[in-house]
């Protein structure tokens, strides 16, 4: 299928517009995602409906806790990524066409299916996740579209580098991210991900000016990007560009893919960057990977009382009426 956002070169060359890197692609190859492909100067993708994994998750499992809780979410991906990161969690098919000389694997899934098998199950969502769905923009495109019809909503799981003629064409149909905010250093994203780090500001400050419901997840990674002095920096441009309520989730890392050098995240780093997280005034900060710690439970910011318990995704209880905490009647920010 013939891809979106580009523009024809000279010489047979294209240069894609659809991500911050805008690749420069000559005849016969493709861009750093892998997925789309130069054909004689017409940019194609070749993930269009080939869907390589679909499961009914939890919407807690995006991270999202502030969106629909205790709702399910039809999750589904192409393989292919834009970045390259090195402690990539799901590798196996973000990093198949890179790892693999340019192999596309998936089942074949017009939208309209897609979209069917979410209403059959239940699920109040869609969401585009596992790998990056800017790669597979014109599919998500079309299936957000089709599910926006249905009244089903549309949650993207991002690394966030997308362009912005891509987020505004995906925002009409676009109800919830959560976006990767991996470290607040230009040097991680440089040698950890061949990335940069500005675009996915950007994205953030984009999405959040759209209305799109924004989460933020980091990853902190021992040694890496855990710094406390960086961490507070991180925490407090949420707090400064999107607003003290936006949530933030801390993950845990294990050692993966190309970065099996460094241990698991110690539980009190992540509670230390939690500390850090609240003194620069963000009102949820979340530990993700750390079931039991309590670190999963909504807080009231007004009387400090659970208002959501829960435990590894799963909703125990929820005490939260008509977007108010049922104890003092602060209005709890979200989508509930």
């Amino acid at each position: 299928m013939e891809a979106l956002l580009y523009e024809r070169l000279s010489d047979l060359k294209v240069r894609c517009r659809l991500c911050a890197h805008h690749c420069k692609i000559r005849e016969g190859q493709s861009g750093i995602c892998g997925v789309r492909v130069n054909q004689r100067g017409r940019l194609a993708s070749l993930v269009y409906g080939k869907i390589i994994a679909r499961h009914v998750d939890p919407i807690e499992k995006k991270p999202l806790y502030h969106f629909l809780p205790a709702s399910r979410s039809y999750s589904i991906a192409t393989v292919g990524c834009n970045f390259k990161c090195r402690f990539c969690q799901n590798a196996d098919i973000a990093q198949l066409p890179s790892d693999r000389q340019g192999l596309i694997l998936g089942e074949d899934t017009p939208p309209e299916a897609v979209v069917a098998d979410a209403a059959a199950a239940g699920c109040a969502s869609i969401a585009y996740t596992y790998t990056e769905p800017t790669i597979f923009f014109e599919y998500a495109l079309a299936v957000a579209k089709r599910a926006k019809r249905e009244g089903i909503h549309n949650v993207f799981v991002t690394n966030g580098y997308m362009s912005e003629k891509a987020l505004a064409m995906i925002a009409p149909y676009l109800d919830a991210a959560n976006v990767d905010l991996k470290a607040y250093t230009d040097q991680f994203y440089r040698d950890m991900c061949e990335a940069r780090l500005a675009p996915v500001k950007a994205t953030l400050e984009n999405m959040k000016a759209l209305g799109i419901h924004v989460e933020v997840t980091t990853l902190v990674i021992p040694g890496l990007n855990d710094d406390p002095t960086q961490l507070a920096a991180l925490a407090a441009f949420l707090v400064d560009a999107l607003g003290p309520e936006t949530p933030w989730h801390l993950s845990r890392f294990h050692p993966t893919y190309r970065l099996t050098d460094r241990p698991n995240t110690p539980a009190q780093t992540l509670h230390r960057a939690r500390q850090i997280g609240q003194d620069a005034g963000l009102r949820y900060v979340y530990l993700g990977n750390l079931p039991g710690s309590g670190a999963e439970n909504t807080l009231c910011p007004n009387c400090g009382n659970s208002v959501i318990n829960r435990f590894h995704y799963n909703t125990r209880t929820n005490l939260i009426d008509g977007n108010h905490c049922a104890y003092c009647h602060e209005a709890i920010d979200g989508l509930f």
